[in-house]
């Protein structure tokens, strides 16, 4: 029996997140308060292991039965290993068990692919012991696989954050020891080919933290279908109107100051928040989408700052400072009238990814 010195205990916490908040398309994330766990359990004890990759996995949560339990193709544990190749370690350590609870629902545009990653990252770096690589460091890991900065940013860093990514080579992205975390969660690269994978450039991406308002909470409405990413960017046009492009870095640059003032403007925010970039493109996807978002105002739900769609989207978000239930009541029953049945969620900005040891 393995004594207690011999096992090792942690666990990591990443926030789910929410992207864009209108018209921040690609730039914009915000953490918040529903956490992807990975409990993880090393028993140094042993020196073989039937398991493969000498990991474990078990799962509760989310989608529960689409969720793969081999090393090779779980997303967490895939990106994992991309983090442990880069730096000569072919497998994880004899005997690891990680078992993951995951409240997030997939594919509901609250950053569950990116908390996957970002989470991913972190354990690699905690099974590897390579407590050289610094949040910064991870984050250039991240970006490797998930090419939006926006999710990945908020989970590993928390708060309200934006972000710009350096434009890498094809060459940069086209090996297949790269895992990619587009389609969650389908497998996609990660393949292990036996040759060490490239390791990231340096400064892939960079992040600034926007002060939030305390005073501000946000209501998460979840529809009860999914709306996959890559399905989502289909919809989207290869060109834009210039007025419309103006139109969105016109609010962008007024909403981080807006969401960080103290008491809130409520009329402020609801302009900052308006979209003409992603949004009216993806309501042929979201039933109910132009209604609720034209409709729902300060001036017409007392304590409502604004509304947009959270990320990809079905999810709504509805930054408010009171009446939150009232709130998240009619936009629930604007998706019942197309028979889409929600739930909601009362949630806070959040800080980014942690490890606890027992």
């Amino acid at each position: 029996m393995a004594s207690s010195q011999q096992i090792e205990k942690f666990v990591i916490k990443t926030p789910c997140s929410s992207a864009n908040i209108g018209p921040g398309f690609d730039v914009i994330g915000l953490a918040l308060s529903m956490y992807l766990e990975l409990h993880v359990t090393i028993d140094r004890s042993k020196t073989t292991s039937d398991q493969p990759l000498n990991c474990r996995i078990t799962y509760e949560g989310q989608g529960e039965e689409d969720i793969s339990l081999d090393p090779e193709v779980n997303l967490i544990t895939r990106v994992a290993l991309y983090v442990l190749r880069c730096n000569d370690q072919r497998k994880f350590p004899v005997e690891t068990h990680v078992h993951i609870k995951n409240p997030i629902p997939l594919g509901r545009g609250l950053g569950s692919s990116g908390a996957a990653v970002v989470a991913g990252v972190q354990l690699g770096k905690e099974v590897g012991g390579l407590h050289d690589l610094t949040p910064e460091r991870l984050f250039d890991y991240c970006l490797m696989i998930e090419r939006h900065p926006d999710n990945v940013g908020a989970a590993l860093f928390g708060g309200f954050v934006g972000t710009y990514l350096k434009p890498l080579t094809p060459e940069e992205t086209a090996r297949a020891e790269i895992p990619l975390a587009e389609v969650l969660p389908a497998p996609a690269g990660g393949v292990d080919t036996g040759v060490k994978p490239p390791s990231p450039p340096h400064g892939i991406g960079h992040h600034i933290k926007f002060p939030w308002a305390p005073e501000i909470k946000a209501v998460a409405i979840i529809p009860e279908f999914e709306v996959p990413t890559a399905k989502a960017r289909e919809v989207l046009p290869a060109e834009y109107p210039r007025a419309d492009v103006t139109f969105n870095l016109q609010r962008i640059a007024l909403l981080p100051v807006a969401l960080g003032q103290s008491p809130p403007d409520p009329e402020l925010i609801n302009l900052a928040m308006q979209d003409k970039l992603h949004q009216p493109y993806r309501q042929v996807l979201i039933p109910g989408l132009t209604k609720i978002v034209e409709s729902m105002t300060p001036a017409t739900q007392p304590g409502l700052l604004g509304v947009c769609l959270s990320g990809a989207g079905p999810t709504i978000l509805a930054l408010a400072t009171e009446n939150f239930e009232t709130i998240a009541t009619k936009i629930i029953d604007e998706f019942k009238s197309n028979n889409i049945v929600c739930r909601w969620e009362l949630l806070e900005p959040a800080e980014g990814t942690t490890v606890t040891r027992a």
